[in-house]
């Protein structure tokens, strides 16, 4: 299971990176394999204002529905739409192509209380 060190980690899966003035936020190796095929993403609006631990929006995949929730709050500044035609790309790129949000932070400071990748390996194997 890939866990990059370059990311900061929710306890709900969800990574958090920090590039520039924005934090790019998606799931984690392990959600999209505990959720099997992704096939539909709801996101949030551009512009919408979320707090950390409030869900933004959901992914459907041939199990469930599940609900994501932000790891740190901040305002939706832009949304990765080519999920909307390829939701698989979560799947397949959950690092890269899959990311699903970029949200200016409140609080840059925040992301110090994510786990590091280390300490998210701790954590999935508890």
């Amino acid at each position: 299971m890939s866990i990059p060190e370059d990311l900061r980690y929710s306890e709900e899966h969800v990574w958090a990176k920090h590039e520039g003035d924005r934090v790019l936020f998606g799931i984690t190796d392990k959600a999209q394999d505990d959720l099997g095929d992704i096939v539909f993403v709801e996101f949030p609006s551009f512009g919408d204002e979320i707090e950390a631990g409030e869900a933004f929006g959901s992914l459907e995949s041939v199990k469930t529905v599940s609900e994501l929730y932000a790891p740190i709050g901040g305002r939706v500044i832009e949304i990765n739409e080519i999920l909307e035609n390829e939701p698989s790309l979560l799947n397949e790129s959950p690092y890269e192509e899959g990311w699903i949000i970029a949200v200016e932070p409140y609080d840059e400071a925040d992301l110090d209380g994510l786990h590091s990748a280390d300490q998210y390996e701790d954590f999935i194997e508890e």
